[in-house]
């Protein structure tokens, strides 16, 4: 089988951080969203994977490389314009042939990996499979109408939904999807919709399994959805203390992960936390559920579930909350219960 990750949106829900940057690598804890992807399908025995980029490309291209590092090996597939996910993995059709392919959207986290998903995939004769998982308001989501584990129909958005099952960002296909998706005319908003490629297979016949998850997923596509992701994530590491880290008249309780380079002194830190490469914190109360990237450095300072993105600078802020700071930032006199949203090399001071 061969995979196809979507990284193309642009992530207006996530500006200002998709103002200077693809949505696809905001980072939870401290790893790009894109990453959990593709490290699945690596996980799964997927190891050719299309990567469907648009206007961020350069980026995309140049944090994930030829896929060398995943174990794996990429090819890029450039979308003109943000034409529906169907379109997408219609682009695809040369590079899969005439194998089956998981189709993984590259905002999406799926907590606990896709490998029973594709290895029932692989054994199975069905024409493809979704992921589903209960929602407690699928008004806002495709639909499913299942016959045991078997796929009826999807209901894309209902006012009255005929299940709380929610098709979430994860399907598996053969072959003769390419064939419906290239007869399909564009839904009103003038996209190939995915509902409609999965109906289309089963107007012809063919059957489509589901596969239920019990698992935590997160479509990261607003703020608050990656502080949850970071919180979930989180929850499931295991402490580390690299070696080449320093931790001096500092306690730290809970899980939490310091990486190469990073300094602590004077600090308290609760878990879960995960501190970066090179960080280095000064007379801080951090934690719980606060990332901090690569070569920040933050003093005098708290913050509870916030991300801090690489490269940034917090001083003299005594309580920073439910915060997202991204690259090159720099924050000074933040007051107790600030919420910042501020996007790469942005600069906030009190008073200003």
């Amino acid at each position: 089988m061969k995979g196809i990750v979507l990284a193309g949106g642009v992530g207006s829900r996530l500006r200002p951080f998709t103002y200077s940057g693809a949505k696809q690598l905001v980072p939870v804890a401290n790893t790009p969203v894109l990453h959990f992807a593709v490290r699945q399908l690596v996980d799964a025995g997927i190891t050719e994977i299309a990567l469907v980029v648009g206007e961020t490309e350069a980026q995309i291209r140049s944090a994930m490389g030829d896929g060398s590092q995943f174990g794996a090996r990429f090819t890029y597939v450039r979308q003109p314009a943000p034409l529906g996910i169907a379109h997408a993995a219609g682009m695809c059709g040369e590079f899969v042939g005439d194998d089956g392919f998981v189709l993984y959207l590259g905002d999406n986290v799926l907590i606990g990996g896709i490998t029973g998903f594709v290895d029932a995939f692989r054994q199975s004769r069905a024409a493809a499979s979704v992921v589903l998982k209960e929602v407690p308001d699928p008004r806002a989501f495709g639909v499913a109408l299942i016959d045991g584990e078997r796929l009826v129909r999807v209901v894309e958005k209902p006012a009255d939904p005929p299940s709380n099952l929610a098709v979430i960002g994860v399907y598996a296909f053969g072959p003769p999807v390419f064939d419906v998706i290239a007869h399909q005319t564009p839904s009103a908003r003038g996209e190939l919709e995915i509902a409609d490629a999965i109906n289309g297979l089963l107007d012809r016949g063919l059957r489509v399994d589901t596969s239920v998850t019990t698992e935590h997923w997160i479509d990261t596509g607003k703020m608050e959805d990656i502080l949850a992701a970071n919180r979930t994530v989180l929850a499931t590491f295991a402490s580390s203390l690299d070696p080449a880290a320093t931790i001096s008249a500092s306690t730290v309780e809970g899980m939490v992960q310091v990486g190469p380079g990073a300094s602590l002194d004077s600090c308290s830190v609760r878990g879960p936390v995960v501190i970066g490469t090179g960080a280095r914190l000064y007379r801080c109360a951090i934690g719980p559920y606060v990332a901090v990237g690569d070569g920040c450095q933050i003093a005098d300072s708290a913050l509870t579930n916030t991300i801090v993105m690489e490269q940034s600078v917090v001083r003299s802020s005594p309580g920073i909350r439910d915060s997202m700071i991204g690259r090159f930032a720099v924050v000074t006199g933040a007051p107790a219960g600030a919420r910042l949203t501020l996007g790469d090399h942005s600069r906030f001071e009190a008073g200003t």
